[in-house]
């Protein structure tokens, strides 16, 4: 067994069964695709390496081969290209070209293959194999008019690109992360194609007085994954994130918030009728403290600080996007509460279905949740919250 098999599948079968014949050409960011190569496999693919000549010149072949298990296919003069994205019986998943420089670009778009990547291109597009490419280069070259007409040529066979990082002068690979989740949208089942999805995630802050602050414990775990699920699954996704621990990627369309006030100018601001699905999962304020000017002073025997209801964001939500399948969320200390509670959300604010969950879930990697519909119909799951992600978004689709 090749070491690369101790890891693979360790973070996701997202990629489980899939054979991803990784391209790379003479850029200098091809020193990444042994980390990106690494990761695929992570997520359980199979990888198969290819390499023009001038990437050889940076990188050696034994690199990728100790990633990625599989020798590189460097002679373009082999029929590989054939057996895996060939008109055959069980061709590969996708042919990821990354990095690609200009003169791949350029060659692919005008039917050149004269190296193994450009001659794996050319049989990919007549065998309608799935292209994923991923420029990097100088951003000088990236601007080049020819160079961008050649990048609008390749999407007209439908290749798919991922626009890369401009850093000053430089048209950068972006990070590894961006590239992998790509590459499982698309391989993976598109059961949300094209639909648009909000997510609103995080915790309120609402202001006791210049200084202080209340808030509710949420880590914003469970509105991030959902938005990377969603992304897997090819849904258009946005989320608004207010206060969080779990990191939001930057492949995700991203709008912060930090109160309930900010949240509602969100909601005033934006047509909601746009979204097929809107997923409320925040932590939000039940309750506004009277904000005191200045700072109170400390030292005091007492404090008392005045609250007032929150207004419900999620009725709003219904009455500014009356169309839209809108799914709530409701935390309960005792299991027992938790449906009566669910399906009083949900008739109450004439939801389409509400996910019940208990406190313990708010800490943990783990929780258990169950999904109550407008008939009172409920189905129960527990694991880890990449599974239940993906579970809640399979059984609203």
């Amino acid at each position: 067994m090749h070491p690369s098999d101790d890891i693979r599948g360790s973070k996701s079968n997202l990629l489980n069964g899939k054979r991803i014949v990784l391209a790379v050409t003479g850029s200098i960011a091809v020193v990444e695709t042994i980390k990106l190569a690494r990761e695929l496999l992570r997520h359980g693919a199979e990888i198969i390496p290819v390499m023009s000549p001038s990437a050889t010149k940076i990188i050696h072949p034994d690199s990728l081969w100790f990633a990625t298990g599989k020798k590189p296919i460097i002679d373009s003069g082999a029929t590989e290209h054939v057996s895996y994205c060939g008109l055959v019986k069980d061709p590969a998943d996708l042919l990821l070209i990354c990095p690609c420089t200009a003169n791949t670009i350029s060659k692919i778009a005008n039917g050149i293959d004269d190296t193994s990547v450009t001659t794996f291109a050319t049989t990919a597009i007549g065998s309608n194999i799935p292209i994923l490419i991923v420029p990097a280069m100088h951003l000088s070259m990236y601007d080049h008019k020819i160079i961008q007409e050649n990048i609008r040529k390749c999407k007209t066979v439908k290749i798919k690109f991922i626009e890369p990082n401009i850093e000053k002068n430089k048209a950068k690979m972006p990070n590894i992360d961006e590239i992998v989740a790509n590459v499982i949208s698309l391989t993976g089942k598109k059961n949300l194609f094209k639909k648009r999805i909000l997510i609103i995630g995080g915790h309120t802050t609402e202001p006791i007085d210049d200084v202080r602050v209340i808030t509710n414990r949420s880590s914003g775990k469970t509105a991030v994954l959902l938005a990377k699920y969603a992304f897997y699954k090819g849904a258009d996704v946005e989320l608004w994130y207010g206060r969080g621990y779990e990191p939001a990627p930057d492949w995700i369309k991203k709008t912060d918030y930090i109160s309930l006030n900010d949240l509602l100018n969100l909601v005033k601001d934006n047509k909601l009728s746009k979204f097929d699905t809107i997923i409320v999962c925040a932590a939000i304020s039940d309750y506004i403290p009277k904000k005191q000017e200045g700072k109170i002073s400390s030292g005091k025997d007492k404090l008392v600080v005045e609250m007032q209801p929150a207004p419900k964001i999620i009725s709003i939500l219904r009455k500014k996007a009356p169309k839209a399948k809108i799914i709530g969320f409701k935390v309960e200390e005792k299991k027992y509460k938790i449906k009566e509670k669910s399906m009083n959300l949900l008739k109450n604010n004439k939801l389409d279905f509400v996910v019940g969950n208990t406190i313990s879930g708010f800490t943990n990697d783990e929780n258990e949740i169950w999904i109550y519909n407008q008939k009172g119909r409920s189905t129960n799951k527990k694991g880890k919250k990449e599974i239940l992600a993906d579970y809640i978004l399979e059984s609203i689709k």
